[in-house]
């Protein structure tokens, strides 16, 4: 993702809301808003607004754009769906009527919008009510078609068939194929940018269709995951990432894992006479290597990554290594002690830092899957 924000005029920040603010995609977009905050302000937006109607009045007036992600995905009933979705749409049209609003409307939909079932039916006819409304009203929607939308912390067996398969082989399970048909994906941050972009666009398209970034069969998907499994879960050992899909899969594969309990791995050490040999990683892709001295009780790190790969291994000295994913409150914490080499990897969006915590010199290599760009760091400060 390039972070850089176009040159921004003198002018007041666009506020920007977000139904279902902590869903899959909702809390991807809220996060990344986050990095341009000298462009954008955030409005918090939470579920229970719908059910009060002051409160998402106070919510649609406060709004320069509002982003309707809000919607049920699945359930046994497909009727229960239909109506969730349809009501979810009402309320915000009605909420849009009550305070005047010409906030620009954003509306999620899906390529399911074609297909014979009440989840497109109800997708689509949430997107013509905003479209209509717009009509009537003078205001500005856009209308996103999105095809299947993979990426981290997306719920298994609700988002994508990715997340389930993911969480399936971090958590001892097998996974399953019950239609090996070709799916058009779009990885998260990219649907992400691509919001963001419209955004600052300020264009009405009441039907704009998202193009996929990859078409892959699900069997081809799941070879890669059990790959990453072996190879990486099990083994240690970075994958062979070809291009940018393989990377954001691997990516989204890394956010399912238990970080407290799968971390730190403790490496294989070789001894003889002359002393040890550890190997620190071994690679199917390239990188940069670097090794760092820590003096006691300094601190280095407190920020975080949105695509970048990872690895801290401690080799001398003892470390506090923590992590917190952003957007919450938990702090993983992991000591490292040299005598026994360990590393922990860095999942993206979970700022980080190291600490020495001994009485010597803290011995550290770290790896990081691509060479440092000033133009693009993808490196955001936060304390733990």
């Amino acid at each position: 993702m390039n972070n850089q924000s176009p040159i921004i005029n003198q002018q007041k920040k666009k506020k920007i809301g977000i139904t279902g603010q902590n869903g899959f995609v909702g809390k991807h977009l809220y996060n990344t808003l986050g990095l341009f905050s000298e462009e954008f302000e955030r409005v918090d937006f939470q579920k229970e607004f719908f059910e009060d109607e002051t409160k998402l009045d106070e919510f649609t007036a406060k709004c320069d754009v509002i982003v309707h992600l809000a919607a049920m995905n699945r359930h046994e009933n497909e009727q229960v769906i239909y109506d969730t979705n349809i009501a979810l749409a009402k309320h915000l049209v009605d909420s849009l009527k009550r305070t005047n609003s010409n906030a620009h409307i954003l509306i999620s939909s899906s390529t399911q919008e074609e297909r014979d079932n009440l989840y497109g039916k109800s997708k689509r006819e949430g997107r013509e009510a905003i479209v209509n409304w717009a009509k009537e009203n003078g205001g500005k929607v856009t209308g996103l078609i999105i095809p299947n939308v993979f990426g981290a912390f997306g719920k298994p067996f609700y988002n994508s068939f990715i997340a389930t398969f993911c969480h399936q082989l971090t958590h001892g399970e097998t996974p399953t194929i019950a239609n090996d048909g070709e799916v058009k994906l779009i990885y998260v941050q990219e649907l992400v940018m691509t919001i963001i972009n419209e955004i600052r666009a300020e264009k009405s398209q009441p039907e704009l269709f998202v193009e996929a970034t990859a078409t892959k069969k699900v069997s081809e998907v799941l070879a890669l995951l059990n790959d990453y499994k072996t190879k990486y879960f099990d083994g240690g050992e970075i994958p062979v990432l070809s291009d940018k899909f393989e990377h954001n899969l691997f990516n989204t594969y890394r956010s399912y894992i238990d970080y407290k309990t799968h971390f730190p791995v403790k490496f294989t050490q070789h001894t003889d006479l002359r002393g040890a040999f550890v190997e620190v990683i071994r690679l199917g892709i390239g990188g940069q290597c670097s090794f760092s001295t820590t003096v006691p009780r300094i601190t280095r790190g407190n920020h975080y990554h949105t695509r970048k790969i990872e690895r801290f291994a401690v080799i001398k000295g003892k470390a506090l290594i923590q992590l917190r994913k952003i957007g919450t409150d938990e702090v993983f914490d992991f000591y490292l002690d040299g005598t026994e080499p360990a590393y922990v990897d860095m999942p993206i969006w979970y700022t980080h830092n190291i600490k020495n915590i001994g009485e010597e010199d803290l011995y550290t290599i770290f790896w990081i899957n691509e060479a440092y760009d000033p133009a693009n760091p993808d490196t955001y400060f936060e304390e733990v």
